[in-house]
């Protein structure tokens, strides 16, 4: 079942097999495992975690994520709803304070598509995955190549 890259990261899909889930719990709103990842995909066998603190680069994509949301919201509200920046027009606050409400309900959802990003970045797609071994990285310690 091969998807596209754009399905396989919004749904938390292994970024190699597209197939695998990421995330133990499909929930993103378990808040005692919103972040828990399987070590490696159940399908490919391809770990979750390349390198010690390899999702630390993930700020960086949430960032962006909540930036993208905010221009986004303010501009949608400016065409549909209409704001100025006079000082007896307080429609710019209505804005802010519903953007950030609404950022609060959406965070474990940017969290989990951050790091799902993040893995695709750095993990590529391969058709052939059932016949090609996986590459070894740090975090395989006990399944080391043979040189």
């Amino acid at each position: 079942m091969a998807t596209n890259y754009l399905w396989s990261t919004i749904n938390n899909r292994c970024p190699k097999c597209r197939e695998g889930k990421l995330f133990v719990s499909s929930n993103p709103y378990n808040l005692s495992s919103i972040t828990t990842m399987n070590e490696k995909c159940l399908v490919c066998g391809q770990p979750t975690e390349i390198e010690v603190g390899f999702y630390y680069g993930t700020g960086y994509v949430s960032y962006a994520l909540t930036v993208a949301y905010f221009v986004s919201t303010f501009v949608a509200w400016k065409v549909l709803i209409g704001m100025t920046f006079d000082l007896d027009d307080n429609r710019i606050f209505y804005w802010m304070g519903t953007a950030i409400v609404i950022l609060l309900f959406i965070q474990p959802i940017l969290m989990r598509l951050s790091r799902s990003i993040w893995l695709g970045w750095f993990v590529s797609y391969n058709k052939n995955w059932e016949n090609e071994a996986l590459q070894y990285n740090e975090r395989m310690g006990h399944n080391r190549k043979e040189h």
